[in-house]
């Protein structure tokens, strides 16, 4: 029998996906989740200028998208005050980290990410051959001078945090990530991931310094914009490496319509404002359903908030396990101690009132395991 000829690496793998998306359990169930609280994903929607470009440029949809992306990093550039030639525009932030992998990691190159943070980064260093060297959270953060001496000791192509942080939610001050930016080892690349930039205070955030190469600042449209359907993400970083992009990425990988809508929901920056003032309501409200079941929430600078159910992974899987069995799609941390936790997505009234009935159930659920 004639088979495809994997290469060494690839037969190597397993066949895998970082998450087991929401689709997959609902169909294993044969039922619909009645809250979808898990994926982060921002409920409260795109600006209506965005679903009305969407509209507008669904009738053009048989034409392909701008290879070159041209009006949205124009946009993009003018929002950030840095120069085209610092903006890239791709998939989303998943598709972004997948071609800079590419760009940058050869058979076992080292990459140094914390154990437990963002799975999907880690799948693309698999699967370019990349060797993972990993640090532990330290009090339920990412640990920048962990990083650094780790990258140091291993002579890493890549670092890899985000701030705010998945899945603990946790954030750093902006001046702590300037100064791991300052220490990046000689021969080293930064990745800092900002999916959920817009939701953290503004001090979380260090200045936007595009011309310096030691690191490269990933956001995307997908959280506080209300567009994670169509995976639409930027890099920010000096031109040389923007420009190695065009060596490797998909030049029709964000089609016309996405294109539209990001460049109207950028344009909309009161419909953001008040998407980040029902997020922070959330959270909030969240934060008090724990705590009057007893749980720990922790300081969240994105739309979910991470709740520590003190006690050990294989209880907090049990509460997990039983509000999807009471048709609540939530997440939690793969590692220890973290897995400690459950995370739960911001969500709608009628969403959170679903969550605070639903909780104590699942509490009594596991409390008998």
């Amino acid at each position: 029998m004639n088979k495809p000829r994997y290469t060494p690496l690839v037969a190597s793998l397993p066949a895998s996906v970082p998450f087991v998306g929401p689709e997959t359990q609902e169909r294993a169930q044969g039922a619909p989740f009645k809250a979808r609280l898990g994926a982060n994903e921002n409920v409260f929607g795109p600006s209506p200028h965005a679903i009305s470009a969407i509209a507008q440029a669904a009738s053009d949809s048989w034409m392909y998208g701008d290879p070159e992306n041209m009006d949205l990093r124009q946009a993009l550039a003018a929002f950030h005050n840095v120069g085209l030639e610092n903006i890239v525009v791709g998939e989303g932030i998943d598709g972004l980290l997948g071609y800079l992998v590419r760009l940058l990691v050869g058979e076992g190159d080292a990459v140094v990410t914390s154990d437990g943070a963002y799975p999907t980064f880690n799948y693309h260093v698999a699967g370019f051959g990349g060797k993972l060297a990993t640090v532990p959270y330290k009090d339920d953060k990412e640990d920048p001078d962990a990083l650094i001496a780790k990258a140091k000791e291993v002579q890493a192509k890549l670092i890899y945090i985000a701030n705010p942080d998945n899945p603990m939610g946790s954030f750093h001050s902006g001046e702590t990530l300037q100064n791991m930016i300052e220490a990046v080892p000689g021969g080293s690349l930064l990745i800092l991931d900002e999916a959920y930039g817009e939701m953290a205070p503004a001090s979380a955030l260090p200045p936007i310094d595009a011309s310096d190469t030691r690191v490269i600042r990933m956001r995307t449209f997908s959280k506080a914009y209300g567009l994670a359907g169509l995976r639409v993400g930027y890099a920010i970083a000096a031109p040389d490496l923007i420009s190695a992009f065009n060596k490797v990425r998909n030049h029709f990988g964000v089609g016309r319509v996405a294109q539209a809508a990001a460049l109207a929901a950028l344009a909309d920056q009161n419909h953001l404002a008040t998407n980040l003032s029902h997020i922070a309501a959330a959270r909030e409200t969240i934060a008090d359903i724990a705590r009057d079941n007893g749980l720990m929430p922790l300081p969240s600078g994105t739309n979910f908030v991470t709740i520590d159910c003190k006690r050990d992974g294989t209880y907090a899987r049990a509460v997990l396990s039983a509000l999807v069995a009471q048709g609540l799609f939530v997440r939690m941390p793969f590692v220890a101690p973290q897995d400690r936790c459950i995370r739960i997505s911001c969500g709608t009234k009628a969403d959170l009132a679903l969550l605070a009935k639903t909780l104590p159930l699942a509490l009594a659920e596991a409390n008998r395991i």
